[in-house]
């Protein structure tokens, strides 16, 4: 019943792929930040295909607890905005990328996006 459901690459593999998922789901966004190499994308599927793909440069940091996390709640806030689907994704995405940007390199390991300094 979920308008849109969001795996990274591990999770979708646990989830049965993306031809099992898509058929299943009204709307799969397979974030590509698990993948390898220098540009990572994440690419929107329905059961009927491909819908739209973002990539862009991989940000080098370490600060990247929450990510998944914040991406669906930025992706939510623009739905309850009446945004479509394509554009709510497309500003939550720059808004995570702003956030990674931001980051306060707080600890050791996977720490904290830098949300406080964002404003789109």
């Amino acid at each position: 019943i979920a308008s849109l459901v969001t795996p990274n690459l591990p999770e979708l593999a646990a989830l049965g792929g993306e031809a099992k998922l898509a058929a299943m789901a009204r709307a799969v966004l397979i974030k590509g930040g698990h993948g390898d190499g220098d540009v990572l994308t994440d690419r929107l599927v329905t059961g009927s295909g491909e819908k739209a793909r973002w990539a862009d440069a991989r940000i080098d940091t370490t600060s990247t607890h929450g990510t998944g996390c914040t991406l669906a709640a930025a992706i939510a806030t623009g739905l309850g905005q009446g945004m479509a689907l394509e554009a709510a994704i497309a500003r939550a995405r720059q808004f995570v990328r702003a956030a990674l940007e931001a980051a306060p390199g707080l600890g050791r390991g996977h720490g904290p996006l830098g949300h406080a300094a964002v404003r789109l």
